[in-house]
């Protein structure tokens, strides 16, 4: 029996599909009763459990033998690094006397030690407090998202992209998708596949590779918009991030721009950067 949070996520969407093909048992963990009825069929079992609830998630943890382990997004109208916090602590602290024999952990590509940095230090904090409970742990880096482009797609039509990077600046990106095949992967792998793997696409892109697919998706011209090193802050807080979480999601896009993990040899998916913008229209 399988454990997976964020199930309905990105990630978590396409590591349910994988599993339902194999034929495992899960138990996939949602926050409200309309996420189980969609998901909850066949070999997948639906339970409505807050991760916050160290003793509830604890009991959910102890009925499978392995575990994906997603640390849920906070509101960006609060502060994201406090509230993200504290979810993986609670996760951490579920994971305690739960009888699990291995853990996956999906992190991000520049993990890093430190504080206020967006996902880039939460997320090794969520790496370390994992490694910490003594189960044998797999820990999955994924690149950029494709699915962060998916709101381009309006300003496209229009004959732009705006965006905190410039075109040429190589950032590896993936699919959920193919995150979710290779988080499948490290669950069903033997316990002793323990340790970091970075999951990618098929190749590395920019964005003028963005733009270009988009320009084939939209038919007309379309140029990069790069929102100036200055003006990061200003541009998350426009979006309604609290002061905060624009601090903090500023301060990640610029430990990118410092110069992005391109590591030498990571699992690549199959699932093209074209492909999935193609997909939008």
């Amino acid at each position: 029996m399988y454990v997976v949070l964020g199930a309905t996520g990105n990630v978590g969407s396409g590591l349910i599909e994988a599993l339902r093909a194999s034929g495992e048992s899960v138990i996939a963990v949602v926050h409200s009763a309309e996420k189980a009825r969609a998901i909850g069929y066949g070999n997948v079992e639906a339970v409505v459990q807050d991760v916050s609830d160290v003793a509830g998630l604890r009991a959910v943890f102890r009925r499978g033998r392995r575990a994906f382990l997603l640390n849920p997004p906070a509101d960006p109208g609060t502060d994201t690094n406090r509230e993200e916090l504290k979810t993986a602590r609670s996760i951490a602290a579920a994971l305690e006397n739960s009888g699990l024999e291995k853990i996956v952990v999906q992190s991000t590509y520049g993990a890093m030690q430190g504080d206020g940095i967006g996902d880039l230090t939460v997320l090794h904090e969520f790496e370390r407090l994992a490694e910490a409970s003594g189960i044998a742990t797999a820990i999955n880096r994924g690149a950029y998202y494709y699915t962060n482009l998916d709101t381009l797609l309006e300003p496209a039509r229009q004959g732009f992209i705006p965006t905190a990077f410039p075109e040429d600046l190589t950032l590896p990106m993936v699919s959920p998708a193919d995150l979710g095949k290779a988080a499948a992967a490290r669950l069903a792998s033997a316990a002793s596949d323990t340790g970091i793997q970075y999951v990618e696409g098929p190749e590395r892109y920019d964005f003028a590779d963005v733009a270009a697919a988009f320009s084939s998706l939209v038919g007309r011209p379309v140029r990069v918009a790069t929102t100036p090193r200055s003006e990061l802050e200003n541009s998350f807080r426009a979006l309604g991030f609290s002061p905060a979480a624009a601090r903090a999601y500023a301060r990640m896009t610029e430990a990118t721009l410092d110069g992005p993990e391109l590591p030498p040899a990571p699992h690549r998916g199959t699932i093209r950067l074209q492909d999935h913008i193609a997909a939008l229209g």
